[in-house]
This record gives structure tokens, sequence and C-alpha cells, in this order.
């Protein structure tokens, strides 16, 4: 098990609406960076307010922090958690050549995901922002694991992927010391660092994709990611940069 990082606090509770929403409640009053860990949660929630199915066995955790510079900068977090996480599953899985990072912020087994990150911030003064990076782990299972519901959410577990039980302490652990290299690595080499090593991990790079805005539907192959952090998709009316959307393969 991994050794829990300098200067990273954590909290557990036993049960709470959300860790995002508790790490919200809380953040004005954290001295240091603090994982806010839940055994249970009743209203987790992933990207656009979806409900995430919180099922005993995982793992729910926010990582609650302070962090500086513009709302754009703070955000490339996303792909540094992304990066972490796929950190950990290595660890607990050394022997799985299975993972991948799904643009914006799924963790894939195969063509399957099993791990989701929510990033939210809010303006303080004098500190930049407020920073809520949550992490929904299905450790020991997963939503719609029958055959019917299987297609429909393409959803599995890190069980089920590599016949590996892991505790969600031990997950947890090795995601707290993952997450603070990969934080170092984006404070001293920058996002161009972590952009290198996120497409070297990235689901579906230089195949078609389908993806779905507010507004329209197109497809397109999947060439990068920008210094933004957008994806770059070569469609057919010329290369688009899109901020956020849902991708399908």
């Amino acid at each position: 098990m991994a050794r829990w990082p300098d200067g990273y606090a954590v909290r557990m509770l036993g049960s709470v609406d959300s860790t995002n929403s508790e790490a919200a409640r809380i953040q004005r009053n954290l001295e240091a960076p603090t994982w806010i860990v839940a055994g249970m949660q009743t209203a987790g929630r992933g990207r656009r307010n979806r409900f995430w199915h919180s099922h005993s066995g995982n793992l729910f955790a926010t990582l609650a922090m302070r962090a500086r510079g513009s709302p754009g900068n703070v955000a490339l977090r996303s792909f540094v958690a992304a990066l972490a996480l796929r950190d950990a599953s290595k660890a607990l899985a050394p022997g799985a050549d299975i993972f991948s990072i799904k643009w914006p912020n799924d963790l894939l087994a195969g063509n399957r995901k099993f791990a989701g990150i929510l990033l939210e911030c809010d303006s303080g003064e004098n500190v930049g922002c407020f920073v809520r990076i949550g992490f929904g782990v299905n450790i020991a299972s997963a939503p719609g694991l029958e055959p019917s519901e299987a297609d429909a959410f393409k959803a599995t577990s890190f069980f089920d992927a590599t016949g590996i039980y892991a505790r969600p302490e031990d997950y947890l652990s090795e995601l707290a010391a993952a997450y603070a290299e990969r934080e170092s690595q984006f404070q001293k080499a920058g996002f161009e660092s972590i952009r290198k090593d996120w497409l070297m991990h990235a689901a579906r790079l230089g195949e078609t994709v389908r993806v779905n805005l507010p507004t329209e539907s197109f497809s397109g192959v999947f060439e990068s990611i920008d210094d933004a952090g957008r994806a770059v998709i070569d469609a057919a009316r010329g290369r688009r940069l899109v901020a956020a959307a849902d991708i399908f393969f």
C-alpha cells in the first residue's frame, strides 16, 4: 500500500449526500488539501448533475484544495486527476494493461467505464479558487452488470475487469499518493508535461468518435487535446476544438 503523501489531510465519513457537496460546505475552513471520503453517498452526482450510483464497497472521495491561476488553468487538474486515477489502478493491478482515459473525465477498463471524475471550483478572496475534485470508482461492483444493462451503460468494476479485490482504503492510499505526484508534476513542469502523458493513455486516439453537444452531434477523428484541454476533432467540415461534450465510440 502506498505511503500517505505529506501535506494532505483526510476526513472519513460513514455516509453523506455527496463528497463534493460536503467539500463545498467545509472548504473555506480547511488548512491543507484534504481528502473527504465516504462509505456511502445518498445523492452522488457526476457531470451535468447526473446521478452517480453509490454501491457499497466502492470508492467515493473528493480532494478539496486551494489553487491559484485562471479558472481555465485550474480546470486542467481534471487531466492531472485522470492520470493519477490510472496510476493508482495500475499500482493495484500491475499486470493488467487495460486502463485508458476517455476524454474528458472517465477511466476505462477495456471498453467499459469503471471510474469518473467531477471537478468543480469556486472563486475565493486571495486564494484563487477552491477546487473540488470528486472521484467515483466502481471497485467491487457497478450498476448494470446484467447483460442488457451492461450493454446500455457500458459499466464495469475494477474487480470484474481485473479479478483483483481492492479495499476502498487501499485504493484511496494509492490514489492520494499518485495525485500528489501528478500535482507536483503539474506545478513544476506545467500542463504540457501532463498533456503528453495523458495522450499516451487516451482512449480511441486517432479513431473516429461521435461528439454530442447540446445543439448538435457530429463524427470525426479524435486527433489530440490542445493546451487548453479541448478535444481536437477532425470532422467533415474541418477541425473542431471541443471544450465540453459527451463522446461515444
